[in-house]
């Protein structure tokens, strides 16, 4: 067997044939133990109904089991003797297979994952989770690239400061889009509200149709359009009227200071009985609460079980018609601003009614 002892390109036949050797049973090992791999997941995924369970089982054997073979024959090549360039140039071809392929696989299971979650949302959540989808591919090819510049021998510490500085002198030219693009996932997470809800920011208010990247968008109650910028709308108190389950009225009657004590006994109860009388309302309290410049004056608490503003007017309106009819039917007179003028002269007073 002097044959395998001959050499070629500083490797004995046997070399060949024990490198030929190892690729054909790495192989094989490979095969069938990517077919038990995807057997168990499959079982596994069936069993527990996991959501994923195809997207799982299709990258594995798009992704994986490649990188696992030529991982195979990357270990397989050490048998053999290589010079000094072929065997770097198998190293880098080695490396560089073996990232792009996972970069591969976690992008393509980061678009599948963002896919699904942007399933069934409206439009501005489908635009942050097309975004977050976006910034974590680039992550995971920023990482792959880093990751096979430094196993090629590149020193990266360098790149990285530089990569940092750059980085640094964007944030400050871009700082205004970049606020406002935080801002966008700040409300896309936080949700202090959403496409449809009327809110009060400062002193404009609107209901809410668009949600952007950089602005939101209100319909004001008038018919224009308020655009505002996404940062001076987190910047701001708002209130959200979609999530009030109920309002609260506040309202005051002032009688004149003739009404006799019975009737201002009378008047709580009046109240009470109107606002009862009215669907969707609870009432609160009534009392005679302060003697006024010019009148006897009544708080009223009541509350509408609705956040419909205009179920609270009509609601308001009909318990204000109600009242009036009441009082003049009990002889309860509403107070307005009067003065009185006396002379000493013995002259009657004069009221002015103003």
């Amino acid at each position: 067997m002097e044959f395998l002892n001959l050499k070629y390109f500083d490797n004995t036949i046997l070399d060949y044939l024990i490198f030929i050797a190892a690729l054909v049973v790495s192989a094989v090992l490979i095969h069938y133990l990517g077919r038990l791999i995807v057997r168990t997941v499959a079982a596994r995924c069936e069993k527990t109904n996991v959501l994923y369970g195809d997207a799982i089982i299709a990258a594995i054997k798009r992704y994986l089991l490649p990188i696992a073979y030529f991982t195979a024959f990357t270990f397989c090549t050490r048998i053999l003797t290589l010079g000094g360039g072929l065997k770097t140039a198998v190293g880098t071809i080695s490396t560089l297979f073996a990232i792009v392929l996972g970069a591969i696989f976690l992008t393509s299971m980061a678009a599948f994952f963002f896919e699904r979650l942007r399933r069934g949302r409206d439009e501005s959540a489908s635009i942050a989770v097309k975004w977050l989808g976006t910034i974590a591919k680039m992550v995971i090819w920023i990482i792959a690239l880093i990751l096979f510049l430094d196993n090629i021998g590149v020193k990266i510490t360098s790149l990285v400061t530089g990569l940092g500085i750059g980085g640094v002198a964007i944030a400050f030219a871009a700082q205004s889009a970049l606020s406002d693009l935080f801002c966008f996932f700040t409300i896309f997470f936080d949700k202090p509200f959403e496409i449809g809800d009327f809110i009060i920011a400062g002193e404009q208010m609107g209901t809410v149709e668009h949600i952007g990247v950089k602005t939101t968008r209100l319909r004001a109650l008038s018919g224009e359009q308020l655009v505002f910028s996404n940062s001076d709308l987190t910047g701001s108190r708002i209130r959200n009227y979609k999530s009030m389950q109920q309002r609260r009225v506040v309202f005051t009657l002032g009688l004149t200071y003739d009404t006799p004590v019975e009737t201002l006994r009378r008047i709580p109860g009046v109240v009470k009985e109107i606002v009862e009388g009215e669907q969707d309302t609870q009432f609160g309290r009534a009392h005679f609460a302060s003697y006024g410049a010019y009148s006897l004056n009544y708080e009223i608490v009541y509350f509408v079980l609705s956040s419909d503003y205009d179920k609270y007017m009509d609601v308001n309106e009909q318990i204000n018609l109600k009242i009036k009819e009441a009082f003049e039917r009990i002889g309860a007179r509403f107070a307005f601003p009067t003065q009185s003028l006396v002379w000493e002269g013995g002259a009657p007073a004069v009221t002015d009614k103003r």
